[in-house]
């Protein structure tokens, strides 16, 4: 390897950090915006139009999942990570910019609408583009410790992304005063602008990862041979992630608004400093995660994060009446709920995900799970104020402890744990497996880029079984 392609793959890895940070920065925006638009615009922004802006994020990212995830296994990391990342910025300056036609508070919601759904798209594609470069990068490196890496430079930014917009917000409004809110919320969207231009130089200049140049299909990709042979991953990826995301999405989006309404005045700071330290307790899970899964597995790991859903879920829904009245007691429990999630399919279900399916489809598989995921995302956003409405903010909690057991279930039937294994190993099962089913093809990537020499060029051949 030479010089240039091992410190490519530490900047892939830390390149994928810093491009997911700004990710989860935008999607918990709108966890303090929501209490801020409801201030400014008590009457417009009514439950619908909340949801809209929030899930248009989702379908966005929906969409981003599956196409960049395509894009990322035939055109190359590279074109898919640049790809995200202008996404981004466009749908940031957008968002920053926004203003409805003769100052209309509705006008002004749609073009939110319009400028979070360009972003989703691209923090959406951040998901497979970003975390097979990281998880392919990072087995290049560190196999062993491939788990770890992986979780602290995915699912720690993540997490972090929660409560480093909301220390932004607490900066700019104690800056800017509770008196200009509408100046609070654009400063803030303006500096997610920020947030992806600093890995933009560098995606630029990065080499895709040596797993992906050995065993890229980028033409005739065999789906169905695909679908053969991972039916049952696929089934344990997407049904986690959707269930995860399900209950973790709609408590991040409005658990600014939860606390809010718990907090006898609804003071917009109050509820801020209460977010910031929901958010820091969630933190440790991660942490964690990355220890345990090494030690007890990947599948063991996940398991026990879906335990703490059913567990703190059913204490906070059955107890609701009375914690819910001393508020650190709420917010600990509360953290602590979000903590376990971190812990178990917050940090595993990326790196399962990255694991158990070949180099050649890695992103598109990828790709898939995580937008059936954000699709539970985008469903448990529309129920969750229905769900509040009709049957009581408890069942918010009851309804997660569920999820919590059918994602353990899930998980223990249908997940495979790849804990130390060099994820070169599947590229040459999977690879047997197609000669041994007919498939001819180009292995390999053949687009005459200057980064490889004689000895690593990688171009192969299946040979054609008839």
């Amino acid at each position: 390897m030479t010089r240039k392609e091992s410190l490519s793959a530490y900047f892939t890895i830390a390149a994928a950090a810093f491009g997911l940070i700004s990710f989860h920065n935008q999607n918990n925006l709108m966890t303090m915006s929501n209490v801020v638009f409801k201030k400014l615009y008590p009457k417009e922004y009514t439950s619908s139009v909340s949801t809209r802006v929030s899930n248009s994020l989702l379908v966005g990212a929906i969409i981003g999942q599956i196409f960049v995830g395509l894009v990322c296994d035939r055109l190359g990391r590279k074109v898919a990570l640049v790809g995200t990342t202008l996404l981004i910025v466009l749908g940031a300056i957008l968002g920053t910019a926004a203003h409805g036609a003769h100052g209309s508070p509705a006008g002004l919601f749609w073009f939110l609408t319009f400028s979070r759904g360009i972003t989703g798209i691209g923090v959406g594609g951040e998901y497979p583009a970003s975390s097979t470069s990281a998880s392919e990068a990072a087995n290049e490196k560190m196999v062993k410790n491939r788990g770890p890496v992986f979780v602290m430079v995915t699912n720690f930014v993540l997490s972090f992304g929660g409560p480093l917009a909301v220390a932004v917000f607490l900066i700019v409004i104690s800056a800017a005063g509770e008196n200009h809110l509408n100046t609070v919320w654009r400063v803030c969207f303006g500096i997610g602008i920020a947030l992806p231009l600093t890995v933009f130089y560098f995606r630029l200049r990065m080499l895709s990862p040596k797993l992906y140049r050995k065993g890229a299909i980028k033409h005739h990709v065999p789906y169905n041979l695909v679908v053969k042979r991972y039916w049952r991953p696929l089934i344990g990826t997407c049904g986690a992630w959707f269930l995860y995301d399900f209950v973790t999405f709609p408590n991040g989006v409005f658990s600014g608004t939860i606390i809010s309404s718990i907090i006898h005045d609804g003071d917009v700071k109050k509820t801020a400093e209460w977010q910031l330290l929901l958010g820091a307790i969630a933190l440790p899970g991660v942490f964690v995660g990355a220890y345990l899964c090494n030690v007890i597995g990947r599948r063991n790991t996940m398991m026990l994060g879906f335990s703490g859903y059913l567990i703190f879920g059913l204490i906070i829904g059955c107890a609701y009446e009375r914690i819910s009245t001393i508020i650190p007691l709420f917010v600990i429990f509360y953290g602590l709920m979000q903590s376990f999630g971190n812990l178990g399919p917050g940090d595993m279900l990326g790196l399962v995900s990255a694991e158990s399916y070949a180099t050649a489809v890695r992103g598109t598989c990828y790709g898939l799970s995580a937008a059936v995921g954000k699709t539970g995302a985008a469903v448990g956003t529309q129920a969750f104020t229905p769900i509040q409405t009709n049957l009581g903010k408890k069942w918010t909690f009851i309804i997660a402890a569920i999820c919590g057991v059918t994602g353990i279930l899930v998980t223990y039937f249908f997940v495979p744990d790849m804990t130390g294994i060099d994820l070169a190993d599947e590229d040459r099962n999977f690879t047997q497996y197609l000669r041994d089913n007919g498939w001819e093809g180009a292995v390999g990537e053949d687009d005459g880029e200057d980064v490889f020499d004689d000895e690593s060029s990688v171009d192969g051949k299946i040979s054609e079984k008839q």
